[in-house]
């Protein structure tokens, strides 16, 4: 093979990797549901508020209850069933295979009331109210339950239960590679997703270039060991490019990074898509929830736990929500992802909710981080790290226009 046809090869297999890999996270993430006994086109609860245990999905919160399907429309529609939520925060997020938020149900777009709906495929004829398409055959469905404080408990459940879903069955398609395999069984679980799952006709321009590797109907044995070197380096590229960037967006402002407009509906931004699923995967749009991340003083944005921190807002200064918001704190693993530490106080977030905290006679609160208790009145808002690197997340959960176009910005966090 020519020295320019291997270049092909290898930017072919860069970008294949990167497209792909939203299919092969939530496969990933589905056969982890179906480990666990959760079958195809049935919710399963959470029912409990995530902590360091939980390790399914980076970047959780602690904030809300999870509930999850995993649906396949290839056997016709599914019917789902929304309890009204009143007055507490609530969304179930349908995502396509590529990780796309198609609709989202809540609070926000469908109002308190609950009803029924009709999910179906990319080819099903639909008739009737509430009809919901997809544009592709599996579809990720995930609701997130606002979780008042300890009180709040059972009335969160309550909502869990009312919430279900009705459908033919569906086998459990796999099993398929993960995201660390070699490139031939990447590649090979990559292209079975993708016929189950056809891109959309505007990414033609895009799949074009990846046509040296032969995706439709790949077969890892018809490459030379040169032409396997130029997709190995292709891929080792595309896999450290996914490391960059995700929830962190493009750079920081005063401190902090801003989530990306395409964030969680990513059209052709497949570089941010794959970035996503790695450090962020199944993050909402904006509109619903904004993810903004502190930037630390190590390198990768990170923060160094043997030192002590603060977060100031002054009284006039607190994030412009219509629902909550909510500072998490998670170790960072090698591979880029984010989840909860461990801590003496068992508190993986402080927020707008957090019982017992304290502020400042104005009405100024002050956020208190590291590994040390602070000691005293500012124990209350100590956010514990661990004795080493750690991220800040700030989640606004549907964001006032002046948080959604810039208005306001964060106050950075500083050494204490």
């Amino acid at each position: 093979m020519a020295k320019t046809d291997l270049a092909a090869l290898q930017a072919a297999a860069h970008d294949a990797w990167l497209f792909t890999l939203p299919l092969v996270e939530i496969a990933t993430t589905r056969a982890r549901g179906l480990a666990n006994g959760s079958p195809m086109n049935v919710f399963g609860h959470m029912r409990r508020l995530a902590d360091h245990n939980a390790r399914a999905v980076t970047t959780p919160n602690n904030d809300t209850f999870y509930s999850t399907a995993q649906v396949d429309l290839s056997q016709g529609p599914v019917t789902i069933n929304v309890p009204a939520t009143g007055e507490r925060y609530f969304s179930l997020a349908l995502m396509d295979a590529y990780t796309n938020n198609f609709a989202i149900l809540g609070t926000r777009t469908t109002g308190p009331d609950g009803g029924t709906f009709t999910l179906v495929g990319p080819t099903d004829a639909a008739e009737g109210p509430n009809v919901v398409r997809s544009p592709t055959n599996h579809v990720w469905a995930l609701a997130r339950i606002l979780v008042d404080g300890p009180h709040d408990v059972e009335g969160a459940k309550a909502v869990q239960h009312g919430l279900s879903m009705q459908g033919p069955a569906a086998d459990a398609p796999g099993p398929f590679a993960h995201r660390g395999a070699p490139w031939a069984a990447y590649f090979a679980t990559a292209a079975q997703l993708m016929a189950l799952n056809p891109p959309q006709v505007q990414d033609r321009a895009f799949l074009a270039g990846m046509a040296p590797l032969g995706l439709a109907d790949f077969e890892p044995s018809r490459f030379s060991p040169e032409e396997a070197a130029a997709i190995e380096a292709g891929v080792a590229e595309a896999r450290a490019a996914a490391r960059k960037g995700g929830l962190s967006g493009a750079g920081f402002t005063d401190g902090w990074s801003y989530p990306s407009a395409r964030l969680g509906d990513f059209a052709q931004d497949y570089g941010l898509r794959a970035s996503v699923a790695v450090s962020g995967l199944a993050a909402l749009p904006p509109a619903e929830a904004m993810y903004m991340r502190a930037e630390g003083d190590l390198k990768g944005a990170l923060f160094d736990g043997t030192k002590a921190w603060r977060l100031h807002f002054p009284a006039d200064g607190h994030l412009p929500v219509n629902s909550f918001w909510s500072l998490s704190l998670y170790e960072a693993t090698p591979d880029g992802q984010f989840f909860f530490t461990d801590n003496p106080l068992a508190r993986y977030a402080i927020g707008d909710r957090t019982q017992g905290l304290v502020t400042g006679p104005d009405g100024a609160l002050d956020i208190w981080i590291g590994h040390q208790d602070p000691g005293g009145e500012r124990t209350a808002n100590w956010l514990p790290a661990p004795a080493g690197p750690f991220a800040l997340f700030m989640r606004a959960y549907l964001p006032k226009t002046e948080l959604l176009e810039g208005g306001y910005r964060l106050p950075p966090v500083l050494a204490a």
